[in-house]
C-alpha cells in the first residue's frame, strides 16, 4: 500500500496559493485515476484508488500546513506504514518554477509542513519537491508562498500536474523515484527526432566517350 500525501492549507482562500501545489497535484492524480470520493478521516480528506494495480490512499491534511504531521501520523500508524510507503508532494522554494525533484529523507529546508511531518513520522519519507521559485528575500518568503499562482504560471503548472498524474502509476514500483521523475521529464519534453539526411543521388550509367 502507498500513502500519497499532498501538502497545503484547507479552504477556498488558499486553494490557488503556491503553498498548495501539493494539494493540486494530488487532486489531479485522484481525478485522472478515478479514485473514490474523499471522506473525512485522520484530520484530513482521504480517498482510495489504485495506481499500477496496487492500492493507494490519497490524503490531504486539513490541519493547516504547520500541523500536517498530525494527520499523516494518524494515517501512518493506523495502516502500519513504513516511511518508504509514504510519498509527500510539496512546494519547494529552492527549485525554479516548474522543476520537479524526488528524494528520500534529508533536510527540511525551513518548510514548516515537512518539519511537522518529521516530528510525527521521522525524516525518511519519500518526497516529491515541486519548484515555486524563491522571492529573493527571506523576509518575503511567507507572502510569496501564500500568494496565488499568476495566470502566466498556467503555462508550466498545468502541464506539470498533468504529467505527474500520467506518470503516477510508477510511484508503486521498486525503482519508483527515478522512474517517476524520468517519466515526468519525458512527458514534458519529449525527444525530438531529427530526420535522417537523404542519401546523395547516385546515377549509374555509361561514361561519355569522345569520338576522334
Amino acid at each position: 500500500m502507498l500513502l500519497l500525501v499532498g501538502l497545503g492549507n484547507p479552504g477556498n482562500k488558499y486553494a490557488d496559493n503556491r503553498h498548495n501545489i501539493g494539494f493540486m497535484a494530488v487532486d489531479e492524480i485522484v481525478r485522472r485515476h478515478d479514485f473514490a470520493v474523499a471522506r473525512k478521516r485522520f484530520q484530513g480528506l482521504l480517498c482510495e484508488g489504485k495506481l499500477g494495480g496496487q492500492k493507494v490512499l490519497a490524503l490531504k491534511p486539513q490541519t493547516f500546513m504547520n500541523e500536517s504531521g498530525r494527520s499523516v501520523g494518524e494515517a501512518a500508524r493506523f495502516y502500519k506504514l513504513s516511511p518508504d510507503q509514504i510519498v509527500v508532494i510539496h512546494d519547494e522554494l529552492d527549485l525554479a518554477p516548474g522543476k520537479l525533484r524526488v528524494k528520500r529523507g534529508g533536510g527540511l529546508a525551513g518548510h514548516n509542513g515537512l518539519r511537522s511531518l518529521a516530528a510525527h513520522i521521522g525524516k525518511d519519507f519519500r518526497r516529491i519537491r515541486l519548484g515555486v521559485g524563491h522571492p529573493g528575500d527571506k523576509g518575503k518568503v511567507l507572502s510569496h508562498v501564500l500568494r496565488d499562482f499568476a495566470k502566466a504560471d498556467d503555462a508550466w503548472l498545468d502541464p506539470l500536474l498533468a504529467a505527474m498524474a500520467q506518470a503516477a502509476p510508477l510511484l508503486v514500483r521498486d525503482d519508483s523515484d527515478s522512474a517517476f521523475a524520468s517519466k515526468v521529464a519525458l512527458i514534458l519534453k519529449p525527444p525530438t527526432h531529427k530526420p535522417k539526411p537523404e542519401a546523395p543521388e547516385i546515377i549509374v550509367g555509361e561514361e561519355n566517350q569522345s569520338s576522334e
